[in-house]
């Protein structure tokens, strides 16, 4: 272990290892420090029993909500973090997402620079992340500086006939930009990847491409089991003196020069404020936003489903304009596949065989909408525990795109479509609570995600995201943080 590296990377999702990977060739000795392990190789990663019921990977931790009672979030401690487990949705915040934009229920505010900036970022985080894509089915992509690195996952005939269908109804599906090599994933196992833990056999994530990148390096090593407890500054200089992590029981200290904070947006957030640093803003733990979601299911007795991942196309038709009033409802997208195991796992009352009988005639969708930065959408520590105070924003908006994607489902010939809101312990995109911007005042990190108090601390997560925009936050982690590498870099070589 090196206990005086040149940079400290606290957490190992997608944040950190995409760091880490854009700092590994400059030489620096870089430690990560990963309070959970890796995912071993025979852990039940194709058994929706144990993933979605008695999870075999979620810790045993618990949040407190509003009103102060303790519940178990869906968030995931493991070497890749949360991306272990992700849906492989890589794709860009749309131009407009950069700039001011105007919802029923306020505005979403300009990030301190526009997509441009972030443009050839992006295209290297789709190189890292090996992303499959097309670049010209959805009207609202933004400029890329050339193709996606591979074509789309295909559709499965199902989902073709599903995607025909809802082109007869008036909306213009487009493919997903994933990070699956379908192939080599289906070779695991006949599943989808959407929620199912991957064990290096076909997900692009966290660990099998940024963090495989940075440890391809000698001068980077990954620390497992250490959790780290505290930031310590130095007096004299402002800068963060020491990094404190536990491991095995043992408690060690760390002297980088350089830190960067990766552990998720609620975990980030709570490590500042349990150190009590970073926070002149009095804006840590601010801010917090968790995409509006919700899940829907068409059914359709004369359509066979019979795909085994189904998740290849969105839509986007209503993402900048419902069409009527000007307004941005959200993101359409397919789920994973819903099959009979997992409809029987989320309504415990439901047969087995209705349960299978909807999961063979039913399209499972994901809607989302943006969250809007409420500073009293926060997150604060209460004794040692973490409380969640989400106030849930831009309702409206998210209930015209359920109603429109309802219509239209219907429009296409499925006669019955349900629906489920989640809740705060889903967690649908956290972000924003260690926020980036132009104004030292009301955000925590500026521009370059460097903390406006701390010369040397960096937090390169979905907690600097400034808005949560509508579409899967993964890819804008990355390109962020390979942008912030690059920062990183230029300060070493000076």
């Amino acid at each position: 272990m090196m206990k005086a590296p040149d940079i400290v990377i606290v957490g190992s999702g997608m944040g950190g290892a995409t760091l880490a990977a854009g700092l590994a060739p400059s030489g620096a000795k870089i430690t990560i420090l990963e309070r959970g392990n890796q995912i071993p190789d025979d852990a039940p990663a194709r058994d929706p029993w144990r993933i979605y019921t008695n999870s075999a990977f979620r810790s045993s931790e618990k949040w407190l909500d509003q009103q102060g009672n303790a519940f178990e979030p869906g968030n995931y401690y493991n070497v890749g973090g949360n991306s272990k487990l992700y849906g492989a949705v890589l794709i860009r915040y749309r131009e407009e997402d950069f700039g001011d934009l105007e919802h029923f229920e306020g505005v979403s505010p300009a990030w301190p620079f526009s997509y441009d900036e972030l443009a050839p970022w992006y295209d290297a985080a789709e190189q890292l992340y090996r992303v499959r894509g097309d670049t010209a089915s959805d009207k609202t992509e933004p400029s890329h500086a050339g193709p996606y690195p591979f074509p789309p996952v295909p559709d499965e005939p199902a989902i073709r006939t599903a995607r025909q269908r809802l082109e007869g109804a008036g909306v213009k599906p487009f493919s997903l930009p994933l990070g699956v090599d379908i192939e080599k994933w289906l070779s695991a196992g006949e599943t989808g990847w959407d929620g199912y833990p991957d064990l290096r056999c076909g997900k692009m994530d966290a660990e099998t491409c940024g963090l495989a990148e940075a440890l391809s390096y000698d001068n980077v090593e990954l620390i497992t089991g250490a959790e780290v407890t505290a930031l310590k500054v130095d007096a004299k200089t402002g800068k963060i003196g020491s990094v404190t992590f536990q491991k095995d029981g043992e408690e060690t200290d760390l002297t980088p020069a350089i830190v960067a904070i990766c552990a998720g947006a609620v975990q980030s957030a709570a490590l500042l404020l349990k150190s009590g640093i970073a926070n002149s803003s009095d804006y840590v733990g601010r801010c917090f936003m968790n995409h509006n979601a919700t899940a829907m299911i068409a059914v359709d007795p004369r359509f066979r489903n019979d795909a085994v991942y189904q998740k290849t196309f969105g839509i986007n038709d209503w993402y900048l304009s419902d069409k009527e009033d000007g307004k941005p409802l959200g993101n359409v997208q397919l789920l994973g596949r819903v099959t009979p195991d997992i409809l029987k796992i989320q309504v415990p009352q439901l047969p087995k065989f209705a349960a299978k009988w909807i999961s063979e005639h039913a399209l499972d969708l994901y809607l989302i909408s943006e969250d809007l930065p409420d500073p009293e959408s926060r997150i604060q520590l209460k004794g040692s525990k973490i409380q969640l105070n989400w106030r849930r924003s831009n309702v409206t908006a998210h209930k015209k795109l359920a109603a429109r994607t309802k219509a239209t489902l219907k429009k296409a010939g499925f006669p019955v479509v349900l629906s489920r809101l989640f809740d705060g312990r889903v967690p649908s995109h956290q972000c924003g609570t260690v926020r980036l911007g132009d104004d030292p005042k009301t955000s925590v990190l500026d521009p370059d995600c460097r903390s406006w108090d701390h010369p040397n601390l960096f937090v390169t997560d979905a907690a600097a995201l400034p808005t949560s925009a509508a579409v899967n936050p993964a890819l804008t982690v990355a390109a962020l943080s390979l942008r912030t590498a690059q920062t990183i870099r230029q300060e070493l070589a000076a």
